[in-house]
């Protein structure tokens, strides 16, 4: 998974990081319902990272 990350934060058009987060998404996924995790517990994390980002895409357009 390290290495989707890394391949996510360099440089590179939007074609391949799109492609990129699919392939981290579905990864994730994978890990999560091996590790025991059921659908709702995922479907709470997923809102849980975009309530953080709605709060991150707030506080930046405060600033500017």
């Amino acid at each position: 998974m390290s290495q989707a990350l890394a391949t996510i934060q360099t440089e590179q058009p939007v074609v391949n990081r799109e492609r990129a987060l699919r392939i981290l998404s579905k990864s994730l996924y994978r890990d999560l319902r091996q590790n025991g995790y059921e659908p709702k517990q995922i479907v709470a994390l997923a809102s849980e990272l975009i309530a953080q980002v709605t709060t991150d895409m707030t506080d930046d357009s405060t600033l500017a």
